[in-house]
């Protein structure tokens, strides 16, 4: 029987202005502008009467309050058990979408208005993706990539045995892996897995950007392949993925300092560590030909875990003896950042160490408490997150473990930041249960919640940045390996599986959120759309307009502006803000109380291979009541220019 496939793509660009960037966990890093706009790409697949969706979306995390107000919306065939929703990790992504309060704490609270831009640009991406299922060949191609990626914590991996260590003769996860869907012989889309964090760009930007994978997708669609992504046609062409794998202790930043590696210039960084996994993902699918063809159907199975409580068998362990995990409590090191990617700023502690948490976890708590030192040890504690819960939803303690199959491909997905050697533990585990070669399997992490991270027990004692955000304890990944096993051992038996008590809904509770901007005032003496400067160099045009607020509408779907070119009597859109070479930059003035005064500045950073012609900007914004543009000066790129 032939699988069906279909894929879909759509913008889940939130609030770009005045909004916390999460990743970083700044609290000064409020958004002012935007460099890329961030899309869910989905794809569905269907083979008997068994369905799977797998939406990778530009975003830096993945929340239960996105995944369940997806499923919920999704057509009945469509579960918690067979929809996987992952993100790319970008760490410039806006923030305010959680229903938890720790990752709301940079934006002044939750933000319906970004969270229905994801929500709903995810349900469209699927919604095109279910709509566009065909009969359809899927490939799985396997290559190698050792130039986009750095293992960050490399003390702590060297703690970790030879028969693991010897695995990664790098200390990265060098694996790129391919799933092509191809109709006719021709490819329609692809998912590339590789693993690397989305911290190309630093906490020092202020700009909302998909990042290196964003970048990756943006060159392979849009520059590659010609994608138009504001076009109305019903065939979209090549859709590409660039998914997350056990990127826990892995930087783009290869010389291990923010903003550093290939080149000192974040943006170049991210466009060359972009372009990398592009190249390695495009000579996959040109060998495609002797890539490996999928059989054998679909298959899925979830549980929710209760993360706080599991009791640990021996033959997990890795000691021989029983354990268990414990509430979530971040180390203190946790709140220092892991250095190569930028710090958090937190001033109270150490980059590897507290001592005063050090003296209060070593001298009493683990004093008193005897199961606790045991589920966390050496840990130097730094805050219950389930006293925290007490007062208001803080962080999530009950998470989806989930594992689904693609004929002879198995994807682990996971809520958590998974290291290299993690990773390998699990695909291990899973791949002895099913009978199946290790690489075979993938961990797929940032999917469907979000937990923190998860390391080796090993990995753990060195309490380095990683470790301290492993918040369930030493034997957290025996854990989790143990319920790997247990759906491993269910799908290859043909049994259903128990999904538990998922974690609770909060969408019904009153969550504080910022009020909405003010009316927006014009300059003195200057109307809202009305260009203030104009600058040509003849490698870069920028025009300043007289703006309004962006949170009027993140115009989802659309664009703010538009690099038109003049052909005959009409103009035709070359560029917009979903395109590398611009950027948008907001500023609020000071102005009346209860009004906003704003001022927009636009760049186009012209490409080399731009056509000698006429060019101008338009400027389109909302002011709550009306709907307006702008014109800019009209500028001429020539020969010597272009």
């Amino acid at each position: 029987m032939t699988f069906l496939a279909g894929r879909g793509i759509a913008d889940i660009t939130g609030e770009i202005a005045e909004i916390g960037l999460l990743g970083y966990g700044l609290p000064d890093q409020q958004a002012e502008g935007l460099h890329t706009r961030l899309r869910a790409r989905a794809f569905a697949f269907a083979h008997g009467g068994r369905r799977l969706l797998l939406v990778v979306c530009d975003l830096p995390l993945v929340f239960s309050s996105v995944t369940q107000a997806v499923v919920a919306r999704l057509p009945a065939a469509y579960t918690e058990a067979n929809v996987v929703i992952t993100a790319t990790h970008t760490h410039c992504g806006p923030g305010g979408y959680s229903h938890h309060a720790v990752y709301n704490g940079n934006c002044g609270g939750f933000r319906p208005q970004t969270f229905r831009a994801i929500v709903d640009g995810i349900l469209e991406a699927a919604r095109r993706a279910i709509a566009d299922l065909e009969p359809s060949t899927l490939r799985l191609g396997r290559g190698e990539l050792r130039d986009a990626s750095v293992n960050r914590a490399r003390r702590a991996f060297e703690r970790n045995p030879e028969a693991d260590k010897v695995f990664f003769p790098d200390a990265v996860d060098a694996a790129t892996v391919l799933l092509t869907v191809e109709r006719d012989g021709e490819p329609v889309g692809v998912v590339n897995f590789f693993a690397v964090h989305g911290t190309s760009m630093t906490n020092r930007n202020r700009l909302v950007s998909a990042d290196n994978k964003g970048y990756a997708a943006y060159h392979w669609e849009r520059q590659v392949s010609g994608i138009d992504y504001l076009g109305e046609s019903d065939d979209p062409g090549l859709i590409t993925a660039f998914a997350q794998t056990n990127a826990g202790d892995l930087s783009p930043n290869l010389n291990l300092r923010p903003g550093s590696g290939p080149t000192e210039d974040e943006f170049e960084n991210t466009r060359i560590i972009g372009l990398r996994q592009y190249e390695a993902a495009a000579r996959l699918l040109e060998s495609r030909a002797d890539a490996e063809v999928l059989e054998g159907g679909l298959d899925s199975r979830l549980v929710h875990v209760d993360m706080a409580s599991v009791g640990v068998g021996a033959a997990f362990s890795g000691d021989g003896l029983p354990h268990h995990t414990s509430h979530a409590v971040p180390g203190a090191t946790a709140f220092a950042g892991a250095l190569p990617d930028g710090p958090t700023g937190w001033r109270f502690v150490g980059a590897e160490r507290n001592v005063v948490l050090d003296v209060v976890s070593q001298q009493a708590i683990y004093r008193v408490s005897r199961r606790l030192r045991d589920a966390q040890a050496p840990k130097s504690l730094a805050g219950p997150v389930s006293l925290m819960n007490r007062v208001v939803p803080f962080g999530q303690e009950v998470l989806p473990v989930q594992l689904v199959r693609i004929g002879g491909l198995y994807l682990l997905c996971l809520p958590f930041e998974v290291t290299i050697v993690a990773g390998l533990r699990l695909r291990r585990t899973v791949a002895g249960v099913v009978g199946s070669d290790v690489d075979h399997v993938l961990v797929v992490g940032y999917a469907n919640a979000y937990g923190h991270y998860l390391t080796t027990p090993e990995e753990y004692d060195a309490q380095m940045y990683e470790g301290a955000s492993t918040l369930f304890g030493r034997w957290q990944l025996p854990a989790v390996q143990q319920t790997a096993a247990m759906l491993a051992t269910a799908m290859r038996d043909g049994r259903r599986v128990e999904p538990g008590t998922p974690a609770p809904d909060l969408s019904a509770r009153r969550r504080h959120h910022p009020a909405r901007p003010g009316a927006d005032e014009p300059h003195s003496h200057r109307d809202i759309g009305q260009q203030l400067t104009f600058m040509w160099d003849g490698r870069t045009a920028i025009a300043e307009f007289v703006g309004v607020h962006p949170g009027n509408d993140p115009r989802r779907g659309g664009t703010y502006f538009e690099v038109q070119k003049r052909e005959g009597l009409y103009w035709r859109r070359v560029a917009d803000d979903g395109d590398w070479s611009t950027r948008m930059y907001w500023t609020r003035l000071p102005s009346a109380r209860g009004t906003t005064r704003s001022t927009v500045r636009i760049q186009w950073h012209v490409p080399p291979e731009t056509p000698t012609g006429r060019y101008r900007f338009v400027y389109r914004g909302n002011t709550g009541l009306a709907r307006f543009q702008g014109k800019s000066q009209e500028f001429d790129v020539t020969d010597d220019e272009s």
